[in-house]
C-alpha cells in the first residue's frame, strides 16, 4: 500500500491514503488507467509551453484552439472531456484540477463575437457532465467542489422588446465569478451575472440568478440565502 500511496501523490492526491477494504485487483486497474491518461497527457502536451507535461488526459478528449489554453500541473481530463478554447482570454487551467467526463467548456457560442474565456484555480475539482458557457467570462477559484451536470451560462438573451425577435435583441456578457472554497451540488445553474464569496454551499439543483456574499449556504429556484455557515 505504501508504493500505491507514493503514486497518488505523484497524481497530486498530497496526504492521500487508500481505504484498505480496496481489492489489490481494483487498485491495479485504477493505476494501470491513469497509467494509459499519463501517456495521452504527454503527447497532447509536446510543443505547448503553455500545457504541462504532467497532466493526465482520458479517452475521446478533444482540445480545440490550444494556443488559448493553459494547463498547469497534474491536470485531469477524464473521458471525452472537450475543450474550445477560443477566446479573448483564453482557458487557463490551474495545477491537480479535476475536469470530469463528458463535461464541456465552450468559450464561443457565435462567431459574431469571440468570448471572454475561465480561469480555474488551483486544487478545484468537477464531477461528471458539467458546461461552461464561458462567452461573458467565467472565474472559478481554488479548492472549489463541484458535483455532476453543473453548468455556467454566462451569457443571457435580451427580451425587452415585443415587436422584435428574441434572437435579434442581442445579449448580456455580466459573468460569472465563484469564490475559493465553495461545494456546489449537482444539477445546480448559474447565470450571467452571478457572483458568490468564498466559501459558499449550493444545494443541489439551485438556480443562480443574484450575488451572494461568502459563507452563504443558497438553494432553491431562483436560489436564495438559506442561512449563514
Amino acid at each position: 500500500m505504501k508504493l500505491i500511496n507514493k503514486i497518488a501523490k505523484l497524481a497530486g492526491k498530497e496526504n492521500f491514503e487508500i481505504d484498505n477494504n480496496i481489492e489489490s485487483s481494483y487498485i491495479i486497474r485504477v493505476c494501470f488507467k491513469y497509467g494509459i491518461m499519463k501517456i495521452r497527457g504527454f503527447f497532447k502536451a509536446i510543443g505547448r509551453s503553455h500545457i504541462d507535461k504532467s497532466i493526465f488526459v482520458g479517452n475521446g478528449v478533444k482540445l480545440y484552439s490550444k494556443r488559448n489554453l493553459i494547463i498547469g500541473k497534474k491536470v485531469k481530463l477524464h473521458n471525452r472531456v472537450r475543450i474550445d478554447a477560443l477566446s479573448k482570454k483564453g482557458v487557463i487551467i490551474g495545477n491537480n484540477v479535476v475536469i470530469g467526463e463528458n463535461s464541456i467548456i465552450n468559450c464561443t457560442g457565435s462567431l459574431q463575437h469571440v468570448g471572454e474565456g475561465i480561469k480555474i484555480g488551483d486544487r478545484t475539482s468537477f464531477s461528471n457532465d458539467c458546461f461552461f458557457g464561458c462567452a461573458g467570462g467565467i472565474e472559478i477559484g481554488e479548492d472549489v467542489i463541484v458535483g455532476q451536470y453543473v453548468r455556467f451560462h454566462a451569457e443571457n438573451h435580451n427580451y425587452a422588446d415585443k415587436n422584435k425577435l428574441i434572437k435579434e435583441q442581442g445579449v448580456t456578457h455580466k459573468g460569472i465569478k465563484i469564490g475559493n472554497n465553495c461545494w456546489i451540488g449537482s444539477g445546480a445553474v448559474f447565470l450571467d451575472g452571478v457572483e458568490i464569496g468564498d466559501g459558499c454551499v449550493v444545494a443541489a439543483n439551485a438556480v443562480v440568478t443574484k450575488k451572494f456574499a461568502s459563507n452563504s449556504i443558497i438553494g432553491g429556484v431562483p436560489a436564495k440565502l438559506i442561512k449563514e455557515r
